[in-house]
């Protein structure tokens, strides 16, 4: 029998700040995120799962790159680059821009975090958003200054996110609104303190931009958070897919534009926002969606059998038959007992109630149709096994 493969960290493949401490705390498995290290996994999917819906992680996300926007043009460019209307963002706002090309598709899905009028942070997802402004910019004779500069977020994730907080930065952490950000000092530094995250846990992401401080505050969250029983964490498969967010390159690609992705409702396409998208998506609205991001539901009380590459095996319209689908991401959710996916799933067969699926072993099944987030009404909740 061959060994398994592993993956060969390079100067190709970056660390961060953390990636030895993580390490050091049991990470048994990394993906590659912005050319960096991201864990994925400690103890198991489901153990880490059911500790962060119950008690507070600190989790190394230093691949959500910083693409900084400053000058003159910097709102122009940022407008351009996204259909949704920025104009009247106040700073001190994080905002969830999806970025799309002339094509109408979707080159990346970052947080932005407004720091003052002429200057914006693009908190990116996995995709190279720094040479496609570059390329605008230049090519548009922008007058702005456009780098990646050395930002590695730390997220304090879980119900006990907010006392943790308090612990490190004072009660008045707990003013900051979702989705706003203040600077509190640490050890004499200024550090940006967003109440955000990639969970629905709650929690906050801190902005380390001084690598010896922010080894100094990464230890001191574990010291001073041993009476919540905080743990290392990650980003979430389960969590996150009960949650209905999305992850860009996994749910949604460059091959599919906002509106398929089902990120309408962040933009408005009869604003004149000037966004390069904008003729296409309101051409792609005209004519009609050739394909939707739906969810899909399998009663799993047993435990999950993942879907095939391309799982539907029959879906029937006006008496024609199209097994066109692409599953995006999949995980079996411990607290309901069912095999939770994300599909790319034709138009036409999304408004059913169901369709036929095949799993990897061959077997072929019916999955619930359902829109993003899911809906869990009426299911029972089951706890964690002992």
């Amino acid at each position: 029998m061959s060994a398994k493969p592993f993956l060969a960290i390079s100067n190709r493949i970056r660390s961060t700040p953390f990636t030895s401490r993580v390490m050091n705390m049991g990470a048994s498995a990394f993906t590659v995120y912005n050319h960096m290290l991201l864990p994925t996994e400690f103890e198991s999917l489901e153990a880490d799962y059911w500790h962060l819906c119950e008690h507070v992680q600190v989790w190394d996300v230093g691949v959500e790159r910083q693409v900084s926007l400053k000058g003159p043009d910097a709102q122009k460019l940022l407008q351009w680059m996204t259909p949704r209307d920025i104009s009247n963002v106040q700073v001190g706002r994080c905002v969830y821009v999806p970025l799309a090309d002339e094509k109408g598709c979707l080159v990346n899905d970052p947080v932005a975090l407004k720091l003052a009028e002429d200057h914006w942070w693009l908190s990116i997802a996995d995709s190279d958003v720094l040479l496609w402004a570059k390329g605008l910019a230049v090519g548009a004779n922008f007058d702005v200054e456009l780098h990646e500069p050395n930002v590695w977020p730390l997220a304090v994730q879980g119900p006990k996110a907010e006392q943790l907080m308090q612990r490190i930065f004072g009660e008045s952490v707990s003013d900051i609104k979702f989705f706003r950000f203040e600077h509190r000092e640490y050890q004499g530094h200024l550090f940006i303190v967003a109440r955000s995250g990639w969970s629905k846990q709650g929690g906050f992401e801190i902005y380390v931009d001084n690598a010896e401080h922010g080894v100094q505050l990464f230890d001191e969250l574990f010291d001073r958070g041993a009476e919540f029983n905080v743990r290392p964490g990650c980003p979430n498969l389960i969590e996150r897919l009960e949650s209905g967010l999305l992850s860009y390159g996994n749910d949604m690609t460059i091959n599919d534009t906002p509106l398929e992705a089902g990120l309408g409702s962040f933009f408005n396409l009869s604003e004149n926002t000037k966004a390069l998208s904008m003729p296409a998506l309101l051409k792609q609205q005209e004519q009609g969606l050739r394909k939707k991001l739906i969810g899909l539901l399998i009663d799993a009380p047993e435990g999950a059998t993942p879907l095939a590459e391309n799982p539907v095996v029959s879906a029937e319209s006006d008496n024609k038959y199209f097994p066109i689908s692409v599953v995006g991401s999949q995980a079996w959710s411990p607290r309901y007992r069912m095999q939770m996916a994300t599909v790319m799933l034709d138009a036409p067969f999304c408004n059913q109630a169901s369709v036929e699926v095949q799993l990897v072993d061959g077997r072929t099944v019916d999955a619930k149709i359902q829109s993003i987030p899911f809906d869990f009404t009426g299911l029972p909740q089951y706890q964690p096994m002992s």
